[in-house]
């Protein structure tokens, strides 16, 4: 049987502007604990296709893996956001491409040990390009890229971010069966 904790207590220790840290004691099967927690508002991720059934990615500097990392455009929801405004947001202010159709995929947590970040992911079809807006301190590549090519990468761990690795095996499923 599954032990469901409660919350006794609950301290924050950090608040920022895209998370925040707290520190909860929970009961647990032999007494208590603490759970060190990271709240996230979550974020939209793209498998956005183009007219030629290529996918568009992104590359830019993340600081946490302290790398470029070749990734699915995505961006974090904004407060009292609808997810699928988030998705049409930001697959603009990436790539600068609108959609004609977003239609939602599925939701997953990134990492449930820890955190509660929650992302939406939405298939963006119909696409028209336009001009990218980024965040003033972004600075981002876009590229179009072979499904396949990308669903090869994923099979032979060249892509280490989680969430692209989740969009593209999405965006190679729906090619073959859509297509």
């Amino acid at each position: 049987m599954v032990f469901e904790e409660k919350t006794l207590s609950s301290e924050m220790i950090y608040e920022g502007k895209i998370i925040n840290l707290k520190k909860d004691k929970v009961t647990v099967v032999n007494g208590t604990s603490y759970r060190e927690l990271i709240e996230h508002s979550g974020g939209a991720v793209l498998v956005a296709i183009t007219g030629n059934n290529k996918m568009l990615m992104i590359r830019q500097f993340r600081k946490a893996a302290d790398k470029v990392m070749f990734e699915a455009p995505a961006g974090k929801i904004d407060p009292d956001e609808d997810p699928i405004v988030t998705a049409g947001r930001e697959l603009k202010e990436e790539t600068g491409y609108t959609a004609g159709n977003i239609r939602y995929l599925c939701k997953f947590y990134t990492s449930v040990g820890y955190s509660n970040e929650l992302l939406y992911l939405y298939l963006c079809t119909d696409l028209k390009p336009g001009e990218t807006d980024f965040d003033e301190n972004e600075a981002i590549d876009t590229e179009e890229w072979d499904v396949d090519e990308l669903h090869r990468m994923v099979m032979d761990g060249e892509l280490d971010d989680a969430k692209t690795i989740i969009a593209v095996e999405f965006a190679y499923n729906y090619l073959k069966s859509y297509s």
